[in-house]
């Protein structure tokens, strides 16, 4: 039931950073619920082997190349996919960091949420 709420809820907040956000279009519900579930298994695929590759570049950078790894992976989802575009890298640096923000206060309300029953 988490897993379903917290895809349908990204989906959403995919929909909430195009509409903030011009650099990032999602044609549909359908198109966002799509994204994120590409989203989400890139950053659970993909995302570690980057992390591990890049450590040093991230140890130097006192772990900002996060920020990059994040919006490459923003990025080529919308590579994989049709209703769901990117205009650029900058676009999906800011898209990606809208998206975490959103993410990180989905995780909280269902934490809350899902604690209390």
């Amino acid at each position: 039931m988490r897993i379903i709420l917290k895809w349908l809820l990204s989906a959403v907040a995919l929909l909430a950073v195009a509409y903030l956000y011009p650099g990032v279009q999602v044609n549909s519900f359908g198109s966002a619920l799509l994204a994120a579930a590409v989203i989400g298994l890139l950053n659970m695929i993909v995302r570690p082997v980057l992390v591990v590759l890049t450590l040093p570049v991230t140890i130097v950078t006192l772990g900002l190349f996060l920020f990059v790894i994040n919006a490459l992976l923003f990025w080529a989802a919308s590579g994989l996919l049709s209703g769901f575009q990117v205009s650029g890298f900058v676009a999906a640096l800011i898209g990606s960091l809208i998206y975490s923000l959103l993410g990180l206060i989905i995780e909280a309300a269902l934490g809350g949420l899902l604690s209390k029953r």
